[in-house]
C-alpha cells in the first residue's frame, strides 16, 4: 500500500534513509522556475547530514545543468550534487566510441554534450558509425514519423540515447524527449544503449551507493520509480508531475498497477 506524505512531509521518513536520489525536472523545477518547498526540503536533508544526488535525465554535462540551476537561483551547496545522464553517456563514449563518426539526433542547443567529439560529427547519417540521440530536431519536435523514415536504412547502427524520458512538462506544455525517438528506433529493430534512469549505470556512476538505505524521489513512473524498483530502492512519487491527470482520474494504486511498478510513498509536491 502506498503511503501519502502530504500531511507529515518528507521529514517523517527521512531518518530511515542514508542516500536520496532526487529528480530535478518535475520535482525541483518545472523547466522555468524552482519549486520553493522542494528547495527547502533539499536544504533540510543537507542540514541533517543526508547524502543526496540530483539525478536527472538531462542530455548535458553536469556543469551545464549546474549553470542552468544557478540562473534559476539555486545555491551552490545544492547544485553541486547534480549528476546527469549526459555525463554518464560522455564517460561511456570516451571509453568506447572515441574517434568514431556519429550522427546527432536532437536540437542544436545540445551541442555542448559532444563538444569534445565535434570533429567526429557527421552532417549526413549515411556517413556515421553510430547515432547519438539527445532529443528531437527543432523542426520535427512532434513528428515521430520523420524519424522512422530517417532510420529506415540505418537500423544496423547502434544508437546511444542520453535521455530515456519519453515526455516532459515545460511549465504547462508537454514535450517529447529523446526516449520517444529511441523507442521508434527500437520498434524498428534497432539496438539502443540508454544512459539515464531507470538504467542502473547512471545511479552507480553518480555516487558510492553500496550498503546504503536509499530513497528515490521523482515524478515519472517509467524512469524514477521503475529505476528504484529495478535497484530495490524505496520510492516516493511526486503526483503533481507528468502523471497528475492519470492519478487524479484513477488513483495511485490503479496507475501503479497499469505501469507495473511499486510506489512506496506519494506526495503532491516535494515538501519537508
Amino acid at each position: 500500500m502506498t503511503k501519502n506524505l502530504d500531511l507529515n512531509g518528507l521529514n517523517s521518513i527521512a531518518d530511515n534513509y542514508d542516500l536520496f536520489y532526487i529528480d530535478l525536472w518535475g520535482v525541483i523545477h518545472n523547466g522555468i522556475i524552482l519549486h520553493d518547498d522542494a528547495v527547502i526540503a533539499l536544504r533540510e536533508l543537507l542540514k541533517n547530514k543526508k547524502s543526496l544526488v540530483l539525478l536527472t535525465n538531462a542530455p548535458r554535462p553536469n556543469q551545464v545543468v549546474r549553470n542552468f540551476l544557478e540562473k534559476m537561483g539555486m545555491e551552490k551547496a545544492i547544485r553541486d550534487h547534480v549528476f546527469t545522464s549526459g555525463e554518464a553517456a560522455l564517460n561511456y563514449l570516451n571509453n568506447f566510441y572515441l574517434y568514431k563518426k556519429f550522427y546527432h539526433i536532437g536540437p542544436t542547443k545540445d551541442f555542448d554534450l559532444f563538444n569534445l567529439f565535434k570533429n567526429d560529427k557527421c552532417e549526413n547519417i549515411k556517413d556515421s558509425e553510430y547515432l547519438l540521440c539527445t532529443g528531437l530536431f527543432e523542426e520535427y519536435e512532434e513528428d515521430l514519423t520523420y524519424y522512422k523514415d530517417l532510420f529506415e536504412k540505418h537500423i544496423n547502427k547502434k544508437m546511444i540515447c542520453t535521455n530515456p524520458d519519453l515526455i516532459v512538462d515545460r511549465g504547462n506544455i508537454r514535450e517529447l524527449c529523446a526516449g520517444s525517438v529511441a523507442m521508434v528506433f527500437e520498434k524498428m529493430g534497432g539496438e539502443v544503449i540508454y544512459f539515464g534512469k531507470p538504467h542502473p549505470e547512471v545511479y552507480n556512476q553518480s555516487f558510492d551507493n553500496k550498503n546504503k538505505k536509499i530513497l528515490a524521489i521523482g515524478d515519472n513512473l517509467n524512469t524514477d520509480i521503475r529505476g528504484a524498483n529495478l535497484l530495490n530502492y524505496d520510492s516516493l512519487l511526486i503526483s503533481n508531475g507528468i502523471h497528475r491527470d492519470e492519478i487524479k482520474n484513477k488513483g495511485i494504486q490503479k496507475v501503479a498497477k497499469d505501469y507495473e511498478v511499486i510506489v512506496n510513498y506519494i506526495q503532491s509536491d516535494l515538501k519537508w
